[in-house]
């Protein structure tokens, strides 16, 4: 008796459920509102589409004006050296570990269409750079290749290194290493000129020792300014896991957008939202990911916690 009472309940739910989804009114799209998305996503994309075209040229204009620094510092160096007010060059080494971001491309393998599901994750990458009697030329290299845009910001972190010290590298070869265990892809180089600006600053002395239980990220400017980053949550995740204990973030970044999971109901479907949620970046990072972390406006902040 009680196992006929069952499958009755189970039947009056199936037909229940069956009912709310094909005779509930449904919300529905008028012809004049579908033809307004479609116009608005054909919009979104050639927005793309230029957006994509003017990051190309900028990537070719930074490649310009590199290689016309590169030109102009050869110019130094011979005007300097023909007037016998060369400076001497200048030798020293320093290393540190700094976060980076990746995109990671995974294929569904159970999917029949072959969908791909794309994630960020963040990872430690050993940044060095070298310091050696030379021409004036800023040189990057990366192992393995990688896509990463250095240049601008090696020359920026040059340039604010001889500005903080007062050191010319006129006559100084400055030669910045990258090397991951893997190869990773996409990864924006300027992200990391403020941690570039403090090795060289720290090569420049050749007797200052960096604390590796430290790391940082953030952009730099001409003025010495940190500037904002992208996937700040991940790059404290990966400076986490790589046993550093302290992680300066750029001011800019003290808000973090998080999602959270949210259930919402239409008849007999549910259907599950990641909302968006803008929360304190320190507060939140220090209690889920477990690191220390400090806020940083300019190069010279950096320095203190070094010190």
């Amino acid at each position: 008796m009680k196992s006929k009472l069952l499958v009755f309940l189970l039947v009056l739910s199936l037909v229940a459920n069956a009912y709310f989804v094909l005779f509930e009114e449904q919300p529905s799209l008028e012809k004049g509102q579908i033809e307004e998305m479609q116009t608005r996503i054909n919009s979104l994309q050639k927005e793309n589409e230029n957006l994509q075209a003017q990051v190309n040229q900028d990537n070719q204009s930074l490649q310009s004006y590199a290689s016309q620094l590169d030109s102009y510092r050869k110019k130094v160096f011979e005007l300097q050296n023909n007037s016998k007010t060369c400076p001497t060059g200048i030798e020293g080494f320093a290393t540190l570990q700094g976060p980076a971001v990746f995109k990671k491309v995974q294929q569904d393998q159970t999917d029949l269409f072959g969908r791909q599901s794309v994630s960020e994750e963040g990872a430690l990458i050993d940044i060095s750079v070298e310091i050696r009697p030379g021409k004036g030329r800023v040189l990057v290299q990366t192992t393995p290749l990688m896509g990463m845009v250095f240049q601008d910001a090696a020359n920026t972190a040059v340039f604010v290194a001889e500005s903080k010290t007062g050191k010319p590298l006129s006559s100084s070869d400055i030669i910045f290493s990258i090397n991951a265990k893997d190869q990773i892809p996409g990864v924006d180089g300027s992200s990391a000129g403020a941690l570039m600006t403090l090795l060289t600053i720290a090569a420049i002395d050749n007797n200052t020792r960096l604390n590796d239980s430290i790391t940082l990220t953030g952009t730099i400017d001409n003025e010495g300014n940190i500037g904002p980053i992208g996937g700040a949550l991940e790059k404290a995740k990966a400076a986490k896991a790589g046993g550093k204990t302290l992680f300066l973030l750029p001011r800019e970044n003290s808000e973090l957008v998080t999602y959270k999971l949210v259930e919402r109901h239409f008849g007999g479907l549910t259907v599950v939202e990641r909302v968006p949620e803008t929360v304190n970046a320190k507060e939140y990072i220090e209690k889920n990911v477990g690191i220390r972390i400090e806020y940083v406006d300019t190069i010279d902040d950096v320095l203190k916690y070094e010190k």
